[in-house]
């Protein structure tokens, strides 16, 4: 009987033939993606303090074990800290002053031997975008984004994946209202026909006025993102809050830390990381999550 079971299966392996066999459905492959506000290292946070955290800020990064990493609050040294921890990362990020490797940056981070770089770069968030450093509307700082375009090597899908992150003004409310808008606008211009994951810091609550700048209809038309989180948990609770203090107990304020994604791609999992230890976080912020595959043509 096994002979028999045997001889079947392998009549029916050669019958398929290698073409068949290299044709058949492959399944689809996630891309896992984080959002962390990492704390400028430079603040004056006694226990808390970038020295006496980073270790355990790159422990959270390496347990969910992100494809990509969009981080705010980055200054340069911060970012050399991370590309010493994960060498398989390639970075992009400049200081949001004068475009160097000085100051506040929205640095991102992917997998070197997964994605290739077709093209990347940053504008500021104002009327002159294209100016580095500049400031506009009720703007207390520089507010930037950085974005990277990508070749998924794991996908045999010929959309590239266009990657932003940044991190809006915390006092300006009609910067991020404008910050919003022209996210947006760049979203739709720099994506293009090419599929598009944002991240960051967005210093505004659900509901408000940038997130449905970003997220909801304007002018008549649809918006090209849709918020990851509010996908997977169409119901909103009161536990949702990503800004922590430092204190792992602080979770019933605003969700202002968010994972936009174009429609064309199927949310497995999106979440708030609350990890602690001894009660505090790695960072004033919880990093946010998702786990996200390509839909099928």
């Amino acid at each position: 009987m096994l002979l028999r079971t045997l001889f079947v299966f392998t009549t029916l392996l050669a019958n398929a033939g290698p073409a068949n066999i290299l044709c058949a459905e492959q399944p689809p492959v996630d891309v896992r993606v984080m959002s962390f506000n990492i704390r400028y290292g430079t603040a004056t946070d006694g226990d808390n303090h970038w020295d006496l955290r980073k270790e355990f800020l790159a422990e959270t990064i390496r347990a969910f074990a992100p494809d990509l990493l969009g981080t705010q609050e980055t200054l340069g040294f911060q970012k050399e800290f991370l590309a010493t921890q994960f060498p398989e990362f390639e970075n992009l990020g400049v200081g949001r002053v004068n475009g160097d490797e000085d100051g506040e940056m929205t640095a991102l981070f992917y997998r070197k031997d997964r994605f290739e770089k077709l093209s990347g770069g940053h504008f500021w968030l104002s009327e002159t975008p294209a100016q580095v450093g500049s400031i506009s509307w009720d703007s207390s700082l520089p507010r930037m984004v950085t974005w990277v375009k990508l070749r998924d090597r794991r996908s045999d899908n010929d959309a590239a994946i266009v990657f932003f992150n940044t991190h809006f003004d915390h006092r300006g409310v009609v910067a991020r209202i404008e910050s919003a808008r022209l996210l947006r606008q760049q979203i739709e211009i720099i994506g293009g026909d090419d599929t598009v994951i944002v991240t960051g810091d967005f210093n505004a609550e659900e509901g408000g006025k940038p997130y449905q700048t970003l997220f909801g209809d304007l002018d008549g038309a649809a918006s090209p993102i849709v918020d990851s989180y509010r996908v997977s948990h169409p119901k909103r609770e009161p536990n949702e809050g990503t800004f922590s203090g430092f204190m792992a107990k602080s979770v019933t304020g605003p969700r202002i830390d968010w994972i936009g994604l174009t429609r064309d791609w199927q949310v497995t999992s999106a979440e708030i990381d609350r990890t602690s230890r001894n009660e505090h976080t790695p960072s004033d912020h919880f990093p946010v999550t998702a786990v996200v595959t390509r839909k099928k043509n």
